[in-house]
């Protein structure tokens, strides 16, 4: 029908441009009736002769396909519009063409770049993700593993299309994916080495910023593991013209501007640049090349600003231009400096040149132009060998000694180029893309016709454009580039001689034109399209002339590197190739000249010629992946398509030619599968009840396609000619069109039925209600028409009344006030006569007290004159009175008694003095009478050892003494109890009001809380719950920052013990058959501890491990030097360790011989060994009075806090007071025995020594000495009492300081709470409930970590007192009857071990008690700790540990066996913690368990040590379930078709590359998912593992089960449409429901599945209107932005009668989600890893009731 008819027409500035038929063409019509999208008419012309009419164009079902070749029709139109609309409304800038990837540059930095999209697509088929630059690098990775094929990525594009960009992250992949083998990092060496390109090989030209104007073809080296072991780069064509010209609007290199913009820095100062120099100076400095050593860099920068001043030289004509001379001056002397050159000589051969004959040679001047010329060669020849000179040392860097596998080579190559002038580097790009074409052309022709003979459909040849007689013309013999160097070899040859030529040669053929206008230029059809050449120049740059005379000078340059830079033209350089390179010779892409007489052989085109061929030989033994770079503005723009220069470049780079290939054939192809699934609703029941598919659709085709030609069968797919998809489409959309309208039908019938029936019943309700309310409205009218009689009765009473009352108290007021006034007139007029009375008495009163007062102050004015003259008489009187001797004497009188006062007084006390004095006389003589006395009674007891007697009265009296101090002292702590009492009383009083205060807050807590809930509950309650999400999840990435670390350690540890093997098997490999010691550092590092002191691995010296390094080889050394060094530094902590503790047992070994030698002196050893004993006998008993002392005070104290009396305080003060006494007493006796042993001690001793030296030291004592030792024993034990005194003041001052302490912390406490208070009454009652759970469990963790803390204080007393025991003589046990202990010997270790770790199998154990191992393991732990033997404690965890690591390493990737390990070591955890004996564990205990706890170790450390061996050990269960899983998510949750029909609707699917066909189905169901994880399920729950550990698992598993479907949909267009969702949300369903089958719905799984379901409802929402967007920006809070945008970009819909998702609705997303703070990465991180916890689940089994079973061989275990 017409009316569905649209074509393509041709437009002047569209190109093309969409129409629709309005009317029907019939056959021999000159013109077509078009109607354009604008809605206006157009007719359209048609060629009768040709009879050319114009394209139609695809069904919008079809539109933004991802593979061009997948549209119905192909032609240019519709490649143009698929672009156009892919780019614009989609923003997807990839698209496949067949085998080429099609990029348009966005010219805007876009986040698909990511690490999360690299992993994306690795191991992905190149047809089932979106298309993607990755894609096509996958594709080449995995081609090349599968056929161990070279491969080839040939990247092109015009100057600013992308090309360089697409070929770095070519390389980006290749270096993330096939990371090199070893730590030399030499893919980080292959990214590193393009800025060094772009910065001396890339330059700003018109159409591009960064234009690289050099063409590269980039080898990544691999091994047979596919890692990446080196690179090498050729390189091709640098355009040397443009160092010393640059075109308008052009710039030089980008290192010139680079040099001058740093010319300011010190190190650059020498090389004479200024800001003049350079027309630009560059934002950013040039970065130091790789492979290039430091001493060379300056070097080079000298060289290049050498070239800056040699483009500064100035040249002076002579002889009108014959001959010219350089002028002296600053260019040329830096120029010379910098190279290192003498100066006459280079000034010399500038402007000269020598002529060789057979007889003699010339010197001969050169012409100004001549001269210019050859300074322009000289600085384009130094540049361009200082070019190859950085690209060989970039090779040299990249290069490698490893065996070459197999190469990917990356070429990045420039496009085809057509200017306004185009000269001899465009005639060489252009010939580069003419060879690539036709590579390019015979590769998809070849791929095709592969295609049609593996399907066994008859083919027919293709025609194809064949370039190869444009090619002929250039390259064949006397072709243009033969001319070209016939030209150049004829010594007077020019620019029009070779054009003349090539008009005479060349005029006949079909691919070379003349212009009209010009004798200079030449035309050649190239495959794109016609360019003109001027050939002015071409010889000059074909030649490329550099005169030997200027060399030589080069050549002996001071400067090393620049002579060694020019001494390499002699011989042509090779690129040094190792064992394992290409079968294909890489030699230089620009081989050095070689010196002639005057100038070098090989012209530029000739070397371009012989690199080319080389190139294409390469590219022909290689498979090519093609890339085409499109740039679709000259504006730089970003995201705007220019339909001219898009097709203008899809012509030229040979996408449309593919297009016409594939169109020429079979271009649509489907698979029977999905043929059968998308075109079931054109088939009838018959057929479809057949299982043939292949039957049933043939069946098909042949009814609705007549012409057999239209289509092929081949073995698995059906061909399709062009347009034959879109009348199948057609169809479907007819068949479903006729559907909907018969199901339309049927509704809307039943719905209007429907309708009426409910209306008819609605008005018979109606009319019954109305017949009612107008019966009530009657009756109601009746009854209000006799109260309204009633009414108006008593409301005209009730008025005429009201009136009367009125008038009434109006009369009543009127009098009132008229009465009043009288009695008010009367009275003011008294009023007025009474205030005039007034007002004359106080005037009168007035008068006569002023008259008074005058009169009175006139009388004191005459008393005061009087008395002033009565007082100046007496006066005078006076003074002649003093001046008489009677009244001194009168005064001296009272001084004389004062002096005999104080006279009297000194006699008093001189009195006094001498009383004094004679006292202390009398006490000094009583003293040393005393002291005579005892030195006689000393002699008497010397001579007759009686003196007992008076020695024990002088102890009784020095003891009394110290009685009477401790009774002081008992005082003074009446008196500290006192003031502590009332302190106490303070305190208490302080408390109450305290309480008071508390009790008053408390009532205004319940004011606030009714205010404050009425006021900001919601907004406080948002905040505070956001507080407490963010603290969660800043504690969930610190634990999983922790955990990170441990699996990084366990990952190096791993890596340590691969490489410890490989050392070891080469050891033994190199050594000789026989007797061979082992290594000192070989034991084991697997002890997964980080504390040295449970560590039992030991490390040998460093030396050992170097000579060890150095007996394998440097190759391997290097391979993992960053994990040698860490080794290193590791053991060179332990051995400072080690050193450090014997220093210190060094000096303990020391200090204990010099006692030993200071207490060498010959004693009696029975009465030594009889005294030490008994001396620690009395301490002990000293000790244990002090104790009882101590209870007392403490019992009296608490009493004394109890009962506040006076009565209770005197008892149990007196109680004190006994027990004191008889304490002391007690001590008495003690002391004295101690005083005896040690003075027979020391007598002992002395009787054996010299004894000569005692009298000096106790020159005031007898000859043995005995009254000295009593003397210093006593006081010993005075300073004994009073150190105690001291401490228990010490105490007392401690205790008070600590009440006062806690004091102010409970009043800190009470503002905190005051301050929570106030905060949880602004909360809702639900969310005060969580905040207070909340500061509960932070209580909780606070003590927790406090009682860590102390538990670590702990320890080193525990150990101390572990060697304390170890230390003493050995202590009987009492024995008692210990249960659920095994016995072993040590040498059974290693067996018990193996049989219980290594060789154990799960299966062994399932019918027994869950966790068997770990239960036989504390078992035998406890029987350590009971015989307090810590060595075998420390070896048995140890070695436990290391067993189970060698376990799962051996099984990396067995499920059962990781988690019975895991739930073996978590249980062996929970029973260290459950018997440690720390009350925090053993609440749940039994009291028989709490018997089987450990009494001796603390085992904590190693509880951390097990923690860290959990983790590992969960990390690698989730490895190896997500690997089981990962292949099966994406066939199951979004390609499965669960809900059956579905499938009917979906897109239309793509061809299938060669790497998806190779690996064929592997498509997993839902069911096989689900039952998949019911194993994993079922595994953990027999095994025993925790059920927290469980949700824990599930919880990460579903998970990546998200992100990586998630990731998937975001990457694939097929899958994002109208029935995926629903589909998707069906599985999802199934997953949730599994969950709660399992009861693991509490495991938080159901949620990480959140924004697979908001993609899913995403994909089933309208998206039309604005309020679909807000309900849209609404739903997907757990999708970013980014995400929602992408997939809205690729949502498809799965027919007609859906609208696709508009521009303005994304746009109106985009605004809508502005505010939001997303992440900019699109994908999840499927690898990410909750951080894991291990809950405290203590067993309720006892040790006891544990069976031994005979399979485990373990016999050698007694139970105790």
């Amino acid at each position: 029908s017409a009316g569905y008819t649209r074509v393509w027409i041709p437009d002047p500035d569209d190109v093309w441009r969409s129409a629709e038929i309005i009317k029907d063409y019939k056959e021999g019509d000159k013109s077509l009736q078009l109607k354009l999208e604008d809605e206006t008419l157009y007719e359209y012309p048609i060629d009768l002769q040709g009879n050319e009419l114009p394209f139609l164009r695809n069904p919008d079902i079809l539109v933004g396909q991802n593979d061009l070749t997948a549209l119905s029709y192909l032609h240019e139109p519709a490649v143009l519009h698929n672009l156009k609309v892919r780019f614009l409304e989609s923003n997807h800038i990839y698209t496949y063409c067949g085998i080429v990837l099609v990029a348009i540059n966005p010219y805007e930095q876009l986040p698909i770049y990511e690490q999360d999209v690299i992993y994306a697509y690795s191991g992905q088929n190149m047809g089932d993700m979106d298309p993607h630059i990755f894609a096509v690098a996958e594709e080449a990775y995995k081609q090349m593993a599968r056929e161990e094929k070279n491969q080839s990525i040939i990247v092109s594009g015009e100057s600013g299309a992308g090309k360089t960009v697409s070929a770095k992250y070519a390389m980006r992949f290749f270096a993330t994916v096939g990371g090199s083998a070893s730590e030399t990092n030499i893919e980080a060496k292959v990214l590193a080495s393009s800025p060094i390109m772009e910065a001396i090989g890339n330059a700003k030209t018109t159409r591009n910023d960064n234009s690289s104007r050099f063409g590269k073809y980039i080898q990544i080296g691999f091994d047979k593991r596919f890692h990446i072991i080196g690179a090498n780069m050729r390189t091709y064509l640098l355009e040397k013209s443009r160092v010393v010209f640059q075109a308008e609007d052009e710039r030089n290199y980008h290192i010139f501007y680079q040099l001058c913009a740093s010319a300011s820095l010190p190190e650059f100062k020498d090389l004479g640049l200024s800001k003049c120099c350079a027309l630009v100076a560059a934002a950013w400095l040039s970065i130091v090349p790789i492979g290039v050593k430091e001493s060379h860099q300056m070097i080079i920068f000298r060289i290049i600003a050498a070239i800056l001043h040699l483009g500064n030289l100035e040249i002076q004509g002579e002889r009108d231009g014959e001959a010219c001379s350089v002028s002296v001056g600053h260019p040329q002397d830096n120029f010379c400096s910098l190279l290192g050159v003498e100066h006459s000589q280079m000034q010399h051969w500038l402007c000269h040149r020598k002529l060789v004959t057979t007889a003699e040679t010339y010197v001969k001047s050169m012409s100004l132009h001549q001269v210019v010329n050859a300074r322009n060669a000289l600085a384009k020849h130094i540049y361009a060998q200082l070019f190859n000179w950085i690209v060989q040392h970039i090779n040299k860097a990249l290069h490698t000694t490893v065996k070459q596998h197999s190469f990917i080579g990356v070429l990045d190559i420039y496009g085809f180029e057509t200017f306004e002038v185009n000269s001899f580097e465009q005639f060489c790009i252009n010939y580069a893309n003419e060879k690539l074409q036709q590579q390019f052309n015979s590769h998809v022709f070849k791929l095709e016709q592969e295609e049609y003979m593996k399907e066994e459909i008859p083919w027919t040849l293709i025609d194809f454009y064949d370039n190869q007689p444009c090619i002929d013309l250039i390259e064949a013999k006397l072709g243009i580039l033969d001319l070209l160097d016939e030209e150049c070899k004829v010594p007077k040859g020019t620019d029009q001689n070779w054009a003349q030529k090539l008009y005479d040669r060349h005029a006949a053929s079909q691919h070379f034109q003349k212009p009209r206008m010009s004798n200079t230029s030449f035309i050649v059809l190239h495959f794109a399209d016609k360019v003109e050449y001027q050939s002015e120049g071409f010889l000059e740059k074909n030649r490329d002339t550099v005169y030997e005379e200027q060399i030589n000078i080069l050549k002996a340059s001071k400067v090393k590197m620049v002579a060694d830079l020019f001494q390499e033209e002699d011989t042509v350089p090779t690129t040094a190739v190792g064992k394992g390179a290409p079968r294909i010779s890489v030699r230089s892409a620009r081989p050095a000249f070689k010196a002639a007489n005057k100038e070098h052989r090989k012209t530029v085109g000739h070397q371009f010629r012989n690199s080319l061929h080389l190139l294409m030989e390469t590219l022909n033994a290689t498979t090519p992946h093609y890339v085409r770079c499109i740039k679709p503005n000259d504006e730089k723009l970003p995201f705007k398509f220019d339909p001219k220069r898009a097709v203008q470049q899809l012509r030229a780079c040979g996408v449309l030619e593919t297009i016409r290939i594939s169109a020429a054939g079979f271009p649509s192809r489907w698979s029977y599968p999905d043929f059968f699934n998308r075109y079931r609703v054109l088939m009838n029941k018959r057929d479809l009840s057949k299982n043939d598919k292949r039957q049933i659709c043939q069946t098909l085709l042949e009814d609705l396609i007549k012409d057999p030609d239209k289509f092929q069968f081949g073995r698995t797919k059906i061909f399709f000619r062009a347009g034959q998809v879109a009348y199948l489409e057609k169809l479907r959309a007819d068949k479903f069109r006729a559907a909907t309208i018969m199901i339309q039908k049927t509704v809307r019938g039943w719905l209007q039925r429907t309708k009426y029936q409910r209306l008819r019943r609605a008005t018979l309700v109606l009319q019954r209600y109305a017949r009612g309310c107008l019966a009530r409205r009657l009756a109601e009218h009746l009854r209000r028409t006799r109260a309204a009689i009633i009414l108006q009765k008593q409301y005209r009473m009730l008025r005429i009344r009201r009136a009367f009352q009125r008038i009434r108290n109006a009369t009543l007021t009127i009098q009132a006030f008229a009465r009043g006034m009288f009695v008010k007139r009367i009275y003011h007029q008294m009023l007025i006569e009474h205030k005039a009375i007034i007002l004359q008495k106080y005037v009168r009163g007035w008068l006569a007290r002023v008259r008074f007062r005058r009169l009175r102050a006139a009388a004191v004015v005459l008393q005061c004159h009087l008395r002033r003259l009565r007082a100046q008489r007496q006066l005078r009187a006076l003074r002649i009175e003093a001046r008489s001797a009677q009244h001194l004497k009168k005064l001296n009188i009272g001084m004389e008694n004062k002096v005999v006062q104080l006279q009297r007084k000194v006699d008093e006390q001189n009195k006094e003095y001498k009383l004094l004095n004679e006292q202390l006389s009398m006490l000094t003589s009583a003293h040393s009478s005393e002291v005579e006395k005892l030195k006689k009674e000393l002699q008497q007891y010397q001579q007759s050892q009686r003196g007992d007697d008076n020695q024990l009265l002088s102890l009784q009296g020095e003891m009394e003494q110290l009685r009477m101090e401790l009774e002081k002292a008992h005082g003074e702590r009446e008196v500290i109890e006192d003031s502590h009492g009332k302190e106490k009383d303070l305190l208490r009083k302080r408390i109450s009001d305290l309480e008071e205060e508390n009790a008053l807050l408390k009532q205004e807590k319940e004011e606030l809380n009714r205010r404050i809930l009425c006021q900001s509950e919601d907004e406080f309650a948002r905040n505070t719950v956001e507080e407490n999400i963010q603290m969660k999840k800043e504690l969930e990435e610190e634990r999983s920052r922790y955990q990170n670390l441990v699996k990084e350690y366990s990952s190096l540890e791993q890596r340590y013990d691969n490489l410890r093997d490989e050392m070891t098997i080469i050891k033994v490999m190199k050594q000789a058959p026989g007797h061979r010691r082992n290594p000192s550092n070989q034991s084991s590092l697997e002890s997964d501890s980080n504390n040295p002191s449970i560590c039992t691995s030991e490390i040998g010296d460093t030396e050992d491990v170097i000579q060890q390094v150095e007996e394998v080889g440097m190759e391997k050394a290097a391979m993992d030097m960053t994990l040698f060094l860490k080794l290193q530094k590791r053991v060179r902590e332990l051995e400072l360790e080690r050193k450090k503790l014997q220093t210190q047992l060094e000096k303990k070994e020391q200090e204990r011989q010099k006692s030993q030698a200071r207490g060498n002196r010959p004693a009696i050893n029975t009465a030594l060994g009889w005294g030490n004993y008994k001396r620690q006998e009395l301490e002990s008993e000293n000790k244990k009075l002090k104790n009882e002392l101590n209870e007392l005070r403490k019992a009296i104290a608490d009493h004394a806090t109890q009962n506040n009396s006076s009565n209770d305080m005197r008892d149990s003060y007196n109680l004190l007071l006994n027990q004191l006494k008889s304490a002391n007493e007690e001590l008495e006796v003690r002391k004295e025995e101690v005083l005896i042993l040690r003075s027979q001690i020391m007598k002992a001793a002395q009787q054996k020594d010299m004894g000569k030296n005692m009298t000096e030291d106790w020159g005031y004592l007898n000859e043995d000495g005995e009254l000295g030792l009593a003397y210093q024993g006593l006081k010993q034990v005075a300073r004994l009492l009073e150190a105690q005194l001291q401490d228990q003041r010490r105490e007392h001052e401690e205790e008070m300081e600590a009440l006062r302490n806690q004091v102010d912390l409970m009043q800190e406490e009470l503002e905190k709470q005051q301050q929570a208070f106030l905060q949880t009454l602004q909360l809702s009652p639900e969310v005060q409930v969580e905040f207070g759970l909340q500061q509960e469990i932070t209580r909780l963790t606070n003590e927790n970590l406090v009682r860590g803390c102390a538990e670590n204080t702990g320890r080193g007393e525990n150990t101390r007192r572990s060697h304390e025991r170890n230390m003493q003589v050995a202590v009987q046990r009492k024995e008692k009857d210990f249960q659920g202990m095994l016995e072993y010997y040590k040498e059974d270790e290693p067996l018990l071990i193996r049989n219980l770790i290594t060789d154990l199998k799960p299966q062994a154990v399932s019918a027994t008690v869950p966790c068997l191992p770990a239960y036989i393991l504390y078992m035998c732990i406890r029987h350590a700790d009971y015989i307090n033997d810590d060595q075998k404690v420390h070896s048995l965890l140890t070695s436990t540990i290391n067993g189970v690591k060698k376990v799962l390493k051996k099984h990396h990737d067995d499920f059962e066996m990781t988690s019975f390990w895991l739930a073996n070591t978590c249980r062996l955890l929970h029973c260290l913690k459950q018997y440690s004996g720390e009350e925090g564990f053993m609440t749940q205990n039994t009291a028989k368990q709490n018997e089987h706890c450990l009494k001796n170790f603390d085992l904590t450390e190693y509880r951390q040590v097990l923690g860290h061996l959990s983790i590992q050990i969960y990390q690698q269960l989730i490895n190896i379930a997500g690997g089981i899983l990962q292949p099966m998510i994406v066939p199951a949750v979004l390609e499965n078709e669960s809900i059956q029909g579905l499938s009917s609707v979906k897109p239309m699917g793509y061809r299938k590359y060669s790497s998806a066909v190779a690996e064929g189905d592997s498509s997993y169901s839902l069911d096989e998912m689900i039952r998949q994880l019911n194993t994993f399920h079922s595994i953990m729950c027999d095994q025993g593992l925790d059920p927290e550990i469980i949700q824990q698992v599930f919880k990460q598993l579903f998970y990546m089960i998200n992100a990586v479907a998630l990731n998937n949909l975001l990457l694939r267009k097929d899958v994002c449409s109208w029935s995926t969702g629903m589909q998707l949300r069906f599985n999802i369903s199934q997953l949730e429901e599994w969950l709660r089958g399992k009861n693991l719905q509490q495991s938080g799984a159901a949620q990480t599945l959140e924004p697979l379901i908001q993609a899913a409802q995403l994909l089933q929402l309208k998206k039309k209107t604005s309020e679909d967007a807000e309900a849209i920006c609404s739903l997907c809070t757990s999708l970013t932005t980014q995400q929602i945008v992408k997939i809205l970009n690729l949502y498809t819909p799965v027919n007609e009668f859906e609208e696709r998702v508009t521009v303005a609705f994304i746009r109106n997303i985009q605004v809508n989600l502005k505010e939001r703070n997303d992440p900019p990465q699109l994908l999840l991180d499927f690898k990410h890893m909750f951080p894991v916890l291990f809950p405290f689940n203590p067993s309720a089994i006892t040790m006891d009731s544990i069976h031994l079973p005979a399979s485990l061989n373990l016999d050698f275990l007694n139970k105790v």
